[in-house]
């Protein structure tokens, strides 16, 4: 991995008119100005999550915009995609649309959490893997996907393998970028605007004409920010929590998150807690990319401990596996969290629409168990209602 200079003001800031369909036609670079895109039609699906036109009106160019990219054209709704991760990968899913044909890495998008939602499901068996030690080009180019739901920033800057020619030759061969690194805000080669979890979803909506699809969402979110609000106690009485990568079941050292911005943490943000790491003076992995150990934790000892990196595991295989050698560390057994049973799964690095609502429902009962015990956040059956194209309510 490596940190380079490229950045917006590096990066081409051309449109890209993309032809997709059965037949996928290369893709032009030019300078062009455009809409921020139109609604040009809904889409059904069939419970499967294959999207079909209700209108016939989906065909025809429309131009949608998007950070660092710019104005992207395309000359119809792209059938085939490639995502970054997870969270663009689940936007996907909450629009109607087939899962991508691929991902960064497959074992970071937690379709096990549908399970919680009626009527829908992600079948990873042919998902391919798009970082395999290391990232080429000639990835891109085997799956041939009409778009690349990815910010090429992060893969500039963040990966060895492929230089900003290799970006633009499959811009102009394979098919668009479209998309915007979101799940953190603390890249410092990101000196563009970020975009929220709703202003991405909303981005790619444009891109597959399905913004009714997002509206419905879009109110779903609003719902349950109006009932976490209206249930959170006051700031003082909320909980210090301190999110963490473990590796493994027995780590031995943390890679520390500071809740910033980005959308990994939007369930963390919205419940109101307080950040014990971001009162000390313990850098943010994502910029510092450094970890801390037992006694720097207990020198910060929060009243909650998050761990990411175990979010495959059950709560009953993660409290038998990490949260038992910790209660028989020597060190990590003093910590107020583990004394008190106060450690959880932290939820993934990539969330989109779909699996926000269902993370942060469960950290909603970790770190207020008596407030939202009863509390309803929201209704899967409308979730899965919408995916499934039955947005009438």
């Amino acid at each position: 991995m490596t940190d380079s200079n490229t950045s917006r003001r590096g990066f081409l800031r051309v449109g890209v008119t993309a032809a997709v369909g059965s037949t996928f036609l290369a893709g032009c670079l030019d300078q062009m100005n455009g809409s921020d895109g139109s609604e040009n039609g809904s889409k059904t699906t069939d419970g499967s999550g294959s999207s079909q036109s209700t209108d016939g009106s989906s065909s025809g160019s429309y131009t949608v915009s998007i950070e660092p990219m710019g104005e992207v054209s395309f000359d119809g709704v792209p059938e085939t995609w490639l995502a970054n991760n997870g969270s663009w990968a689940d936007m996907g899913i909450a629009l109607g649309q087939k899962p991508p044909e691929g991902v960064w890495l497959t074992d970071r998008y937690h379709t096990q959490l549908y399970d919680e939602i009626p009527g829908v499901s992600v079948d990873k068996s042919n998902m391919i893997d798009l970082y395999t030690d290391g990232i080429s080009k000639e990835v891109f180019y085997k799956t041939a996907a009409d778009v690349h739901v990815m910010d090429p920033n992060f893969i500039l800057n963040r990966f060895k393998g492929m230089d900003r020619n290799d970006i633009d030759g499959i811009t102009k061969n394979v098919g668009p970028f479209f998309g915007n690194s979101i799940f953190s805000q603390g890249y410092k080669w990101h000196d563009y605007p970020y975009y929220t979890l709703y202003e991405a979803f909303e981005k790619l909506s444009k891109m597959f004409q399905e913004e009714q699809r997002y509206s419905a969402f879009k109110k779903l979110d609003e719902e349950l920010q109006q009932k976490i609000k209206s249930n959170l106690p006051p700031k003082k009485e909320r909980p210090s929590v301190a999110l963490f990568w473990a590796s493994g079941n027995e780590p031995k050292e943390f890679s520390p998150y500071i809740i910033d911005k980005g959308t990994s943490f939007k369930q963390w943000r919205d419940l109101g807690v307080r950040d014990a790491l971001a009162a000390s003076n313990v850098k943010n992995f994502h910029t510092a990319r450094g970890h801390v150990d037992y006694e720097t934790l207990l020198k910060v000892d929060p009243e909650v401990l998050l761990f990411r990196g175990h979010e495959s595991q059950t709560k009953t295989e993660f409290e038998n596996t990490i949260v038992k050698f910790m209660k028989e560390h020597q060190v990590a057994s003093q910590l107020q969290a583990v004394k008190n049973d106060k450690v959880y799964r932290g939820g993934p690095l990539y969330q989109g629409p779909i699996t926000n609502l269902v993370l942060t429902r469960r950290a909603a009962k970790q770190v207020y168990p008596d407030v939202f015990k009863d509390v309803t956040l929201f209704d899967p059956k409308r979730v899965g209602d919408i995916v499934n194209g039955n947005i009438a309510q």
